[in-house]
């Protein structure tokens, strides 16, 4: 049976939740779809030790309705994923949502029909959706890196992915337990693990730069001091240039060399991630700003670890890339983990895994490490991957995946020139895509895409679709943002280099989440130029 819809929606998440929420208040006949057997996006599928924020709890909720956000309050700065998962429950049940959504179901095709501007759309569960729009809300990281070696399924023990952790967890208790990276999500799970495991064997390829997280419980009077913010928060996170409560605030050339030492102090002690986005914007343009901030940090680290040897191994040198154009980590202890007698630092740089074989992780000089599990925090295949997974065909035979595979383009990370009414979240070149407060961008984004589909509604338009010149345009714009940045010059998921043969571009936009809300409300006012609306079927041809 074919379900005939207005939109369909993939992923119930931050970004899909409130899509939904947002297209049934216009009387729209909507669905959602969701691989999950619940809600909660990023925190239903990352249940893994130590998963919590790393922005601050009381920006990251939704801003469209007070007395939903004042009547939820949360324990603490930086609430871990069960807390964060209640949440998204209570958000859920408290705007009845459930109902218009399929759990444990995975759209695998969709097909667009140039005949009457629809969506063809099929799911692994023998679901057929007939829907005008299809809106893929499947988050930026949300495409995990599970098969990164040769040999995975010859391990004897467990091997599991940070992104799809078992939700009944695993017994670590006295285990040799392997861990594989550092970035955010790896430095989360070895601080919490560490004083449960029998041993631990970190494998390090790329070092980080990170900060210490400082994480207050909140009682009655911090809670209603934040909540008394409504207001200030509501005004101030869309127009920052991260969607954080803070932005930059000091000039580096107008401050002597003691004075900026004082600031870098004053924010480093903060305990969050001030330091990479509200100290000097500078650090992102300037080498020579950015090594010396990157200097500051590695004392910092330098100070804690002692040890030579895992200085050497643990902390980014000066050649290797500076701080803030990675991702950067806040974290609890993290680094006194290493000076336990049961944890071992592996460099894999010069002497990377070269397989798993039944016994554990092998490097490529024949050394074999034993273990009995093996924890992944490798990454995902970002901003792309999600969408890129499932079969989508647009106009001409043209798929999204081979469209992507060649080069990474999208309108505003909004929508795809040759895909008419497919809309997008935390899709690329967009500030969702990597740079941003999650919630801050995603509500910016999916309110875009309401009020478009409400506007095309005012005008009896049923299709619309990106021109070739508006794709340009902003292509060529977010390109020339990105590439004046030190971002674009280091390898880093944040460029794509972490998916062999992925095209090289930075995938967010940098630009800052103010300017990219001011630049889509300005194609908006001026009746969504750069994009083309019609009736449906008939539209201009794509290129060839």
């Amino acid at each position: 049976m074919t379900n005939k819809i207005d939109a369909l929606i993939i992923g119930a998440g931050v970004a899909g939740l409130y899509q939904l929420h947002q297209l049934r208040e216009l009387g729209m006949t909507v669905h959602g779809v969701e691989a999950g057997s619940d809600v909660g996006g990023t925190w239903y599928w990352n249940r893994y030790p130590g998963a919590k924020f790393d922005s601050e709890s009381y920006i990251y909720q939704y801003l469209f309705d007070e007395k939903l956000y004042k009547d939820w309050t949360w324990s603490e700065r930086f609430p871990a994923q069960p807390e964060i998962e209640r949440w998204m429950h209570y958000v859920t049940d408290r705007l009845d949502l459930r109902k218009d959504i399929t759990f444990s179901s995975k759209v695998t095709k969709a097909v667009y029909r140039e005949d009457d501007g629809r969506w063809s759309v099929e799911t692994d569960t023998g679901d057929i959706y007939d829907t005008q729009f299809l809106i893929g809300c499947t988050g930026m990281l949300s495409a995990p890196l599970t098969d990164r070696f040769k040999g995975q399924d010859t391990f004897k023990g467990q091997i599991v992915h940070t992104g799809r952790y078992p939700k009944e967890g695993l017994d670590l208790e006295g285990k040799r337990v392997g861990v594989i990276g550092i970035g955010a999500t790896g430095i989360q799970v070895i601080q919490t693990i560490a004083p449960v495991v029998g041993s631990m064997t970190v494998f390090v390829r790329t070092p980080q730069y990170v900060l210490p997280m400082k994480n207050p419980k909140y009682g009655p009077a911090e809670a209603k001091a934040y909540k008394a913010r409504w207001d200030e928060l509501t005004s101030n996170l869309p127009k920052t240039f991260t969607g954080f409560e803070y932005d930059f605030e000091h000039t580096w050339a107008d401050c002597t060399p003691e004075q900026r030492r004082a600031i870098l102090e004053e924010i480093h002690a903060d305990g969050s991630l001030k330091l990479w986005l509200a100290s000097f914007a500078e650090m992102f343009f300037d080498e020579a700003v950015s090594e010396e901030i990157s200097q500051f940090v590695r004392e910092k680290m330098e100070a804690r670890l002692k040890d030579p040897k895992l200085i050497d191994i643990l902390v980014p040198k000066k050649d290797d890339y500076g701080f803030g154009t990675h991702r950067v980590p806040l974290e609890t202890n993290y680094l006194e983990v290493y000076l336990q007698d049961n944890v071992q630092a592996v460099s894999v740089k010069e002497n990377p895994i070269a397989e798993i074989v039944p016994e554990g992780v092998k490097l490529e000089d024949g050394t074999v490490h034993a273990l009995d599990v093996i924890i992944m925090a490798v990454g995902f295949d970002a901003g792309s991957g999600a969408l890129a997974r499932i079969d989508i065909q647009g106009r001409n035979g043209m798929t999204l995946k081979g469209e992507w595979d060649k080069d990474i383009r999208t309108t505003l990370g909004l929508q795809k020139y040759g895909f008419p009414n497919l809309f997008m979240t935390g899709a690329p070149l967009a500030p969702s895509a990597a740079l941003c407060n999650m919630t801050t961008c995603l509500q910016q984004q999916t309110e875009w895409i309401t009020d478009c589909i409400s506007a095309m509604r005012d005008k009896g338009a049923a299709v619309i679709e990106p021109t070739a010149e508006g794709e340009d345009a902003w292509v060529k714009h977010h390109d020339e943002t990105a590439n004046a940045t030190l971002i674009a010059k280091t390898n880093s998921w944040y460029t794509g280099s972490n998916v062999p043969g992925k095209p090289r571009r930075v995938l967010s936009y940098t630009g800052g989440v103010g300017t990219y809300r001011a630049k889509c409300q300005e194609i908006a006012d001026k009746g969504y130029e750069g994009f083309a609306m019609s009736g449906a079927p008939e539209m201009a041809e794509p290129a060839e």
